[in-house]
């Protein structure tokens, strides 16, 4: 990559992404076509955020601390932007999608206190880490645009909701079995 292009240039992409994903999400109320800007946003978000703490490494510049705490912070930033644009959208009902983020941010509060107690920072869970989530929210995507935003298949709840719903649900489960396990094994630890 050239001189000019820094970790916190790629940091900023990311969240521009980020914010055109919320912005074709909400946007599509107008316009399903909207949609095709979340996609492209999902897409520079993922370049950003995959891409500002391995050009540190490469070029030997990494700060650490300075790193863990800006991507997180802008990873729970992000967070917010994507599940509430989606949540803002005809597709998806804002409750079930700030219940998805309930769940995120509560396994990536697992993550980060298990960083701090055990030294074991992990982001991914049954096989699925940030990649494959955004795989399947560019795939809902796609979805809501071939689909429509159609009536609710159980009177309000449509099949969107449905899908995060159920992501909601196995993100919190996936907290609550972590967490039980963590504070088993440090409870053996200190005794």
């Amino acid at each position: 990559m050239p001189g000019w292009v820094t970790p916190d240039l790629l940091t900023l992409v990311g969240m521009v992404g980020a914010a055109a994903i919320f912005v074709g999400y909400v946007a599509s109320i107008l316009h399903p076509s909207w949609l095709w800007l979340a996609i492209a946003g999902y897409l520079v978000h993922w370049f950003g955020d995959s891409m500002d703490g391995s050009l540190a490494r490469h070029r030997h510049i990494e700060r650490p601390s300075y790193g863990y705490f800006l991507d997180h912070s802008c990873d729970s930033v992000s967070t917010m932007l994507i599940l509430g644009g989606i949540g803002a959208s005809p597709y998806v009902r804002l409750d079930i999608a700030l219940l998805a983020v309930a769940g995120y941010l509560l396994l990536s509060i697992h993550a980060y206190l298990s960083a701090k107690v055990c030294g074991d920072f992990k982001l991914s869970y049954l096989a699925a880490g940030p990649t494959e989530l955004r795989l399947m929210l560019i795939g809902l995507t796609l979805a809501m645009l071939m689909l429509g935003s159609a009536p609710g298949v159980f009177g309000r709840v449509s099949g969107f909701d449905l899908f995060v719903g159920i992501v909601a649900v196995i993100l919190m489960i996936l907290f609550a079995a972590q967490s039980w396990t963590v504070a088993r094994r440090l409870a053996a630890i200190d005794r």
